[in-house]
């Protein structure tokens, strides 16, 4: 079937697609590379005229138009699930930028259940196939679910947005499109090839070290899951898998080296599966038309029940802090937020659940406080006033700092303290115990 007169029919600039939105209205502006462009350029200079507009997405890989147009969020409210540097600044440092604390695999199910109903979806596609299609799967995460809901959908073609294959709700048809907007076709916001430090590569090598042949892996952001990804390069590990919630630099790398074939999954065999992709152009280019990359919901990557079928599950994430009661706190330091749920929790359980299975919480032993000028322990009694638990002690597994790991199952509040207080900075661990001790939870017995 020839679909270009209902493409025609339906293409309109970015202007007319930004005065669909009226003050009040709930928009959805995707998620990280397919934010769209030269729609949110238009919307901007709508700012005077526009008052309440709450603006849906997440994981920005640069601040939009609106956001520079309404610095105070006057006009446009910014309601993000997980908050990329730009979503950061805009809930730390304005009234116009706010996180909706939620497991990130209920995403979908969310918008279908609880919003049901949002005025305009905007999106970032490919240009359509022969079969009516745009490609939406780079983050195909819970567009489907917010197009679906949508009074109006509108893509915003980029002909530099790789194909990204798979079949898990990854792609919107032309009859599920009210209109089409011919962007500029910019480069993808690229995410900088991260960077790692002699303390994120002696984490690796503990992680690392507990992999086996075969392991399914699951990467989150920054220094520390790069080092992994270096270090399996240059391990014996072989057959590995991958089922994530992110697709990073360091997967493509891993494939490219020959260690990712699949071959071991229970599900989704020699498949890469992932809700969204953000990295730099060697990413992208990766992704674009590969079979080997499945681009799927994140209601079905970060399902605990779908991870558990996945045997010798490896899950790596970052923490700001942990307490000695094994609690683990990834979303705020104080009252001043810093990144989301996401999916740790997702993981945390999921991987636990597997057969052979390992969850990580990663975290330097200390950092470098800039406003006292003097070095601070990651490892704490208690959470600053305000600092958000992302995981509860029950549910905590593992976790790893330079200074070694301790796995937290089954062990009792006072085996924690010692073992955690082991993952602390030297210097650190005296104060550590002797809190501990007016916490109640510390026995002479313990080694000191």
């Amino acid at each position: 079937m020839d679909y270009t007169k209902d493409y025609q029919s339906k293409l309109v600039t970015a202007d007319k697609a930004a005065s669909l939105v009226n003050s009040g209205d709930v928009i959805d502006y995707a998620w990280a590379g397919q934010t769209p462009v030269a729609i949110d350029a238009a919307l901007a200079k709508r700012a005077g005229e526009l008052k309440d507009v709450t603006v849906m997405g997440g994981v920005l890989l640069s601040a939009p138009e609106i956001f520079n147009a309404d610095p105070e969020g006057d006009a446009f409210i910014w309601k993000t699930w997980h908050a990329g540097g730009a979503d950061r600044n805009r809930i730390n440092k304005t009234q116009g930028g706010f996180y909706a604390p939620l497991r990130y695999s209920e995403l979908p199910r969310w918008y279908r259940e609880n919003i049901r109903h949002i005025n305009v979806a905007y999106v970032v596609a490919t240009p359509m196939d022969k079969h009516g299609y745009f490609n939406i799967g780079l983050n195909a995460s819970h567009l489907k679910a917010a197009a679906e809901i949508a009074d109006v959908v509108v893509v915003e073609i980029n002909e530099k947005l790789p194909v990204a294959l798979g079949g898990v709700e990854n792609v919107l048809h032309i009859s599920e499109v009210d209109y089409i907007v011919e962007g500029d076709n910019p480069e993808i916001k690229e995410l900088p090839a991260g960077s790692f430090s002699d303390v994120d590569r002696k984490v690796a090598e503990l992680i690392v070290g507990e992999m086996v042949d075969g392991s399914c892996i699951q990467l989150g952001i920054g220094g520390m899951p790069n080092a992994v990804g270096s270090l399996i390069a240059e391990s014996d590990l072989k057959d590995l898998g991958v089922h994530t919630e992110m697709l990073v630099d360091a997967f493509a790398d891993l494939s490219n080296a020959g260690k990712i074939t699949g071959a071991k999954k229970n599900i989704d065999r020699f498949r890469q599966t992932y809700a969204f992709a953000a990295g730099t152009k060697k990413l992208y280019d990766f992704i674009d038309n590969n079979p080997e990359c499945m681009a799927a919901t994140v209601g079905y990557t970060n399902d605990a029940r779908v991870i558990a079928q996945l045997d010798n599950f490896v899950s790596i994430n970052n923490a700001v802090n942990v307490d000695l009661f094994g609690q683990v706190s990834s979303e705020s330091s104080g009252y001043k937020h810093i990144s989301g749920a996401g999916g740790q929790l997702d993981f945390v359980l999921g991987a636990y659940l597997s057969k052979g299975g390992k969850s990580f919480i990663c975290l330097s032993s200390t950092f470098h406080n800039k406003k006292t000028a003097q070095d601070e322990s990651r490892i704490v009694l208690s959470f600053e006033e305000g600092s958000i638990i992302t995981a509860a002690r029950p549910n905590t597994h593992y976790i790893v700092t330079e200074h070694g790991l301790f796995n937290c199952k089954g062990k009792s509040t006072w085996e924690r303290a010692e073992g955690i207080i082991g993952l602390a900075a030297p210097e650190f661990r005296d104060d550590l115990i002797k809190q501990a001790e007016k916490a109640g939870i510390w026995r002479n017995s313990n080694r000191r």
